[in-house]
């Protein structure tokens, strides 16, 4: 088949599928802003013709954002329809705007979209952080504005597919029985635990291992969405029960998801300010930004790893810190209740209790021998419902070939 991905940062989610498909005889072509140009794949930029306007409404900002990268997108789609090229099916991720207008492009063309999130006032995101939250009527309102690309996505695609079954039930109702539940996959042969395994800190001069008393805690950016601020007031307190802890965090001074920290700031440097007084820092390591193997050894040694998130997208890292291995104290959120079993598979706190989560880490520390088969039944929860090649890959492509067709 003829393929068609649209992604503004190609892969993105489709980095497995993308090798797979190719591997099984298929063309593929890629429109994206960024990414990277895969061997084998016709990569085919656009660029936003203008910016965003002055001046207009706050409210329909996003949506003038995604309309013009919806233009480029097709402008670009147009030029290889008059160069003869016709996809026998679109795969997307619409959450940018860049699927907008290609029904209008190849009007025949099936389009299968990967739904990540769909916005609500109440119930997820917004709003769940008391210390954040804007509970005007305004605030509903920006919401329902900011998914009329969303509505607009869904009405055109033949079918989508979500990560997890909370993520699908965010969408409204009529759109579910076109969404399918599949996640990206965990390459769980890969993720293993590894007893051998170590991770060097060059600036500490010092090289860590299993067995060791190490705590994680991973971002793409540290900020509220993902719990940093309950991390960090957590730690005063993780600190006192275990004295000879060490602290990982890993993460940019960034914002992915939220609303940015104040002027001149970063969420990083605002809430380890709060708590910087009633902490050791010389056993706290903030790495940043690190490479994947180096992350890999982090979740093979780890002792205990820390996954807090708002009611929202489930990150990758959670799975696969389980799929190492490390016993995973995550907060009691969808949907992360989705995947752990309080005392199964892992452990469920209070995102805002942060003496609760302080008293876990503990006792996970200081009682490791007792959680060694919740460990290895988070393995076991990955392999059998996220395993990549055994069974999200042959989900994804099987899902394709049936669109397709």
């Amino acid at each position: 088949m003829q393929i068609l991905f649209v992604h503004q940062n190609f892969p993105g989610q489709f980095k497995s599928l993308v090798p797979a498909l190719l591997a099984a005889g298929h063309q593929i072509t890629a429109l994206a802003i960024e990414g990277a140009e895969l061997p084998g794949i016709r990569f085919v930029r656009y660029r936003p013709l203008r910016g965003s306007s002055p001046n207009i409404h706050p409210w329909v900002t996003d949506f003038e954002a995604k309309v013009i990268r919806g233009e480029a997108c097709a402008g670009a789609a147009e030029g290889l329809l008059a160069s003869g090229y016709r996809p026998d099916i679109i795969v997307g991720h619409p959450g940018w705007g860049e699927m907008l207008f290609l029904r209008d492009i190849w009007p025949g063309v099936p389009q299968l979209h990967f739904l990540e999130f769909y916005y609500t006032a109440r119930g997820s995101d917004v709003n769940f952080d008391p210390e954040f939250a804007r509970p005007q009527w305004q605030s509903g309102a920006r919401v329902r504005a900011k998914n009329s690309c969303g509505l607009i996505s869904l009405e055109q695609m033949d079918a989508g597919y979500s990560p997890t079954e909370w993520q699908r039930v965010s969408y409204p109702s009529f759109a579910r029985p076109r969404v399918e539940v599949v996640h990206d996959g965990i390459n769980t042969d890969l993720l293993t635990p590894r007893s051998d395994a170590s991770l060097t800190l060059a600036d500490r001069n010092l090289v860590l291992r299993p067995g060791m008393k190490v705590v994680t805690f991973i971002n793409r950016n540290l900020e509220p969405y993902r719990g940093y601020h309950s991390f960090m007031r957590a730690l005063p307190q993780m600190q006192r029960l275990v004295p000879d802890a060490f602290f990982v965090v890993v993460g940019r001074d960034g914002v992915s998801y939220g609303a940015k920290a104040p002027e001149g700031k970063s969420w990083k440097e605002i809430f380890l300010a709060e708590v910087a007084d009633r902490i050791d820092l010389s056993r706290v390591a903030f790495v940043g930004h690190i490479p994947y193997a180096a992350f890999v050894s982090l979740m093979q040694i780890s002792a205990a790893h820390v996954y807090l998130t708002y009611p929202f997208v489930l990150s990758w890292s959670m799975l696969e810190a389980m799929s190492c291995g490390a016993p995973v104290i995550g907060s009691a959120t969808p949907p992360v209740q989705e995947v752990i079993e309080h005392g199964h598979n892992g452990l469920l706190v209070d995102f805002f209790d942060y003496d609760g989560l302080a008293a876990v880490v503990a006792e996970v520390l200081n009682q490791g021998q007792r959680y060694r088969t919740m460990r290895q039944a988070a393995r076991q929860t990955v392999i059998d419902r996220y395993d990549l090649h055994r069974i999200c890959l042959p989900r994804q492509q099987a899902l394709i070939n049936r669109v397709a067709g």
